[in-house]
């Protein structure tokens, strides 16, 4: 039957390059090839052409780069190493950062969100508020206590205002630096930087809280020496007041006016060279494996809500959900429609519990971005494939006078495959490995 296609071989070359993902993005359109005269702008022949209609598979296939692992675990897995190569590079250097940020002062931070009321849990010694003694697998694990009695509002509402109170905290904390090292705001910016990488994790529960990676850098970041009073303790003092000073005033519940800011618990360890010990002590790389552990898990992974978004609350009935996460995206809609708090759009990420923050986010000085690692994979692809067809590499250095023009026209025709590229997508993809647990990745 694939071979009635036309071209098996064309549609195993045009799926292969999708590396395994689940739901492509399909195109229609054209992309037309010209040569160019830079000297007198004139545009000559066409020279190539490709067009959707003539591709094995009827259109052209992007791969969607979902970070999600519910929604195409090849792609989720992509993005997962990228981060890891990402918090890496800003742990020991390398992709463009120096390798002297290794010796900059650098902690490990997790921020945890305050309480809503008594949860079923697993404590490290004696048992649940319930008495009962949980597997790790227990459904039961973080839902409430008492339903009736446990604050739905001020939970969906600190989600919703989860990332403002991490921008107010990352002002603090440059103060709170400067003032340990008796220096104004602005003066401190002429000796040090304050660079950063977080990703958002939703605990059991449905509240979010951050894993972040905070580095004291010199004045222009890591290419510059931190200044001879910076240290991972001064840096951990800071971060402590920080987080205790950062507060936001929101809504009024149930008559009164709610201030949100983060739990009591607050988990401060500096990042070593050493291998992990005792619990105490991390690495850069067992770090950076955490994080990026946690950018492709969103709500549905840690509560069991939903990967998209509603368009009636009427979906709910018809969906596999906890009565702890129902309960919540049913409190979340219904905010949505106080007028007082149309700016959070809570009905729009109801599905995500009213957290509409990035999920991994950074400081522009930290390391390198995820653009530039997409763009460094295309490029090496681009020259395998170069290589494998017998060309030669292209060379920048020897473009002529003559250049091209590319004329290109897409247009949106779908997601996903069809049953039979789904079948050889399934044969064609080897088992996805992981990355980040050894001390080559």
């Amino acid at each position: 039957m694939l071979a009635s296609w036309g071209s098996l071989p064309g549609l195993v070359r045009q799926l292969t390059g999708l590396g395994g993902c689940a739901r492509p993005i399909r195109l229609s359109g054209y992309r037309a090839e010209h040569a160019l005269n830079t000297t007198t702008g004139e545009i000559g022949p066409e020279l190539h052409r490709l067009d959707s209609t003539d591709l094995p598979a009827g259109h052209l296939l992007v791969r969607c780069n979902n970070r999600r692992t519910t929604r195409c675990a090849t792609c989720a897995e992509t993005y997962r190493r990228d981060t890891y190569h990402l918090i890496t590079a800003g742990l020991r250097g390398g992709k463009g950062t120096p390798e002297q940020v290794a010796a900059h002062p650098r902690v490990f931070a997790t921020f945890t969100a305050p309480s809503f009321g008594p949860v079923h849990n697993r404590p490290d010694s004696g048992r649940c508020r319930s008495d009962a003694r949980h597997p790790a697998d227990d459904p039961a694990l973080g839902t409430p206590l008492d339903p009736e009695r446990y604050d739905y509002e001020a939970a969906v509402l600190w989600n919703a205002h989860a990332g403002a109170i991490w921008r107010r905290f990352s002002i603090y904390l440059r103060r709170e630096i400067a003032k340990r090292a008796g220096l104004t705001q602005r003066a401190f910016r002429q000796y040090a930087r304050v660079s950063f990488a977080k990703v958002a994790e939703y605990q059991k529960r449905g509240a979010v809280h951050f894993h972040a990676v905070i580095r004291l850098d010199g004045p222009t970041g890591g290419d510059t020496p931190p200044p001879s009073w910076a240290s991972a303790e001064l840096l951990t003092d800071a971060i402590r007041a920080a987080a205790s000073a950062a507060r936001i005033t929101g809504p009024s519940l149930d008559g009164r006016e709610h201030t949100f800011a983060f739990g009591r618990q607050l988990d401060i360890r500096p990042i070593r060279s050493a291998d992990l010990d005792g619990g105490t002590e991390l690495t850069g790389r067992a770090v950076a494996a955490y994080i990026a552990k946690y950018a492709t898990k969103g709500a549905e992974t840690a509560t069991g809500t939903l990967d998209r978004p509603l368009k009636f609350l009427a979906e709910l009935a018809a969906l596999d959900l906890t009565d702890h996460a129902r309960r919540m995206i049913r409190t979340a809609w219904t905010l949505g429609a106080r007028k007082d708090l149309e700016h959070l759009r809570l009905r729009a990420w109801a599905h995500m519990l009213g957290f509409r923050g990035h999920f991994s986010t950074k400081t522009r000085r930290y390391s390198t971005t995820l653009g530039a690692l997409r763009t460094a994979r295309a490029e090496w692809q681009r020259l395998q494939a170069a290589i494998a067809r017998g060309e030669t590499p292209h060379d920048p250095a020897a473009e002529p006078e003559e250049t091209t023009l590319v004329l290109a026209h897409w247009a949106f025709a779908g997601t996903g495959l069809t049953a039979g590229e789904q079948w050889l997508t399934d044969a064609l993809t080897p088992n996805t490995s992981t990355e980040g647990e050894n001390a080559h990745a």
